[in-house]
C-alpha cells in the first residue's frame, strides 16, 4: 500500500517447521525464494512512475507470522529455563537471532524486545506446553519463539510487541503497534508526518460508497 508519498508491504508467511538440526537452513531459503520471487506489477495510471516491484523497494516493511525458528538447546535445558522465566538464556539459543547475527537471514531488519514466554507448543485450549502433556514416547516440542514480528526501513518505531493468550490454537499469537512516519507533498516541500500529529482515519483509505 501507499500512503501520501510513503510504500509500505506487509509478509505474512508460514516458513518449514521442524526441529531437527538444519531445518533453520531450510527456513533461511524459503525467507530468500519470497524475497526473490515477489513482484509487484506497475499500477496502471500511476502518477508514480517508480513504484515498488519487489519487497526491499519499499520504504516501510513488517514482516510476521509462524517463521518456526526454533531453540537450539535440548528439550530439557529450554524447559528449565522457561520455568525460571530466563528469557536472555533461551533467546542467546534463538535460532532467528543466530541466524541474523552471521548474516545469513534477515541481515539489517529489527525486532523488539522479547519480554514474553515462547509462543509455541501448546495443548489446545489450556495454558500448558504441550511437551507436558505428553506420552513418554512421543516426541517433545522445545518450546519456541516461532510466532515473530520484524521490521525493515527508517520511519517505524515500535510502541509495544506482546503476546496474546488466546488459547484456540497450539501457538500464542503476538501483536505490535507502531508509530509510522510518512512523506506528503504539500505546497511544493515535502513534510514527515507521524501520527501523533496528522491522524489518519479508516475511511480515508476506503473507497467512497455510492
Amino acid at each position: 500500500m501507499t500512503l501520501h508519498q510513503t510504500s509500505f508491504c506487509f509478509i505474512c508467511c508460514h516458513l518449514t517447521s521442524g526441529q531437527k538440526e538444519g531445518d533453520e537452513l531450510r527456513r533461511n531459503a524459503d525467507v530468500m525464494e519470497i524475497l526473490r520471487k515477489t513482484w509487484f506489477p506497475r499500477v496502471q495510471g500511476s502518477r508514480d512512475e517508480k513504484s515498488p516491484q519487489t519487497i526491499l523497494d519499499h520504504d516501510r516493511i513488517i514482516w510476521l507470522g509462524d517463521l518456526n525458528y526454533r531453540i537450539a538447546l535440548s528439550y530439557r535445558s529450554a524447559k528449565d529455563l522457561v520455568e525460571a522465566r530466563n528469557w536472555g538464556a533461551l533467546l542467546a539459543n534463538d535460532q532467528l537471532r543466530i541466524e541474523q547475527r552471521s548474516g545469513r537471514v534477515f541481515d539489517g531488519w529489527n525486532e523488539g524486545r522479547i519480554y514474553f514466554p515462547p509462543t509455541y507448543k501448546y495443548s489446545n485450549n489450556s495454558d500448558r506446553y504441550a511437551c507436558n502433556d505428553m506420552h513418554p514416547k512421543e516426541k517433545k516440542r522445545t518450546p519456541a519463539w516461532c510466532d515473530r514480528i520484524l521490521w525493515y526501513g527508517r520511519g517505524l518505531h515500535q510502541m509495544s510487541y506482546v503476546r496474546g493468550e488466546s488459547r484456540f490454537s497450539d501457538h500464542r499469537p503476538v501483536y505490535s503497534i507502531f508509530i509510522a512516519e510518512v512523506e506528503s507533498i504539500n505546497r511544493c516541500r515535502i513534510k514527515k508526518n507521524t501520527s501523533c500529529s496528522s491522524r489518519i482515519e479508516v475511511e480515508e483509505l476506503l473507497p467512497y460508497l455510492h
